[in-house]
């Protein structure tokens, strides 16, 4: 390393977990004491997220998450929560990713260093929805919904509610040069004056084996900016009726 700049060493000796899970966005649990403190996530509307809970050891280095007692420093859960932090990005290496963030935290300059980063193959190509593999939920169909049961159960949102916006949701698999497959459940981005015309995805992951947060992002070369998830229950083309519906992307 340069000159001047700081080590790993550097983060663990001048952070604590406590300043990771408060910038990766949870919030001290009250209710459990300050001797042992436990940090929990909300959602949108301030309710407590069953199972996104973290507790601080002693010495205030680590943390874990119950039930699993694998102890998490805050080198090691910055890169085992990437998606959690402001700097995450497709394609940046996770030891990057921690120099961004502890740096940040302790308002130390880093000098960028576009080379560390490593650029996706794709990262200018348009969207293509030609590019994946589409599952649909067919409501007259109870046998398509079981592939949609993992990405639900978790997120409390009921059959009825699939039901109401089937048509608004599907998954999508990846069509991948190495041959892996990862399927997202998405809701497809739309501009609001081409509603036909899907310009992009909101991705949502399976929740992980050790019931850590799921994935969330979106599919590459999606319209961020203009793209909206819309579902239209009403008669009246979207730009004119003004009425959209929306089931909370969690």
């Amino acid at each position: 390393m340069a000159n001047g700049e700081l080590t790993y060493d550097d983060f663990l000796q001048r952070l604590d977990i406590q300043d990771i899970l408060m910038d990766a966005g949870y919030h001290l649990n009250k209710r459990d004491g300050l001797r042992y403190p436990s940090y929990i996530r909300m959602d949108s509307n301030g309710t407590r997220i069953r199972g996104d809970k973290f507790i601080v050891t002693p010495n205030g280095k680590c943390c874990f998450q119950p039930p699993q007692q694998k102890l998490y420093n805050i080198i090691s859960f910055i890169k085992a929560f990437p998606e959690k932090f402001a700097e995450h990005r497709n394609g940046v290496s996770l030891d990057r990713l921690v120099n961004l963030v502890c740096n940040r935290l302790l308002n130390q300059p880093i000098n960028d260093r576009p080379l560390r980063i490593i650029q996706p193959r794709r990262e200018n190509t348009p969207f293509r929805l030609d590019d994946y593999d589409i599952h649909r939920f067919d409501v007259k169909d109870r046998e398509t919904h079981k592939r949609f049961y993992p990405y639900f159960k978790n997120r409390g949102i009921d059959i009825f509610t699939q039901r109401a916006f089937a048509d608004h949701f599907f998954l999508a698999t990846r069509h991948r040069s190495d041959g892996l497959a990862y399927a997202n459940l998405v809701f497809p981005l739309v501009l609001p004056k081409e509603p036909d015309k899907i310009a992009g995805l909101e991705e949502r992951g399976r929740p992980k084996m050790d019931g850590s947060g799921s994935y969330k992002g979106k599919a590459e070369g999606s319209n961020s900016s203009e793209g909206l998830w819309i579902a239209n229950f009403s008669d009246e083309p979207v730009i004119h009726s003004g009425f959209s519906s929306s089931l909370k992307l969690l």
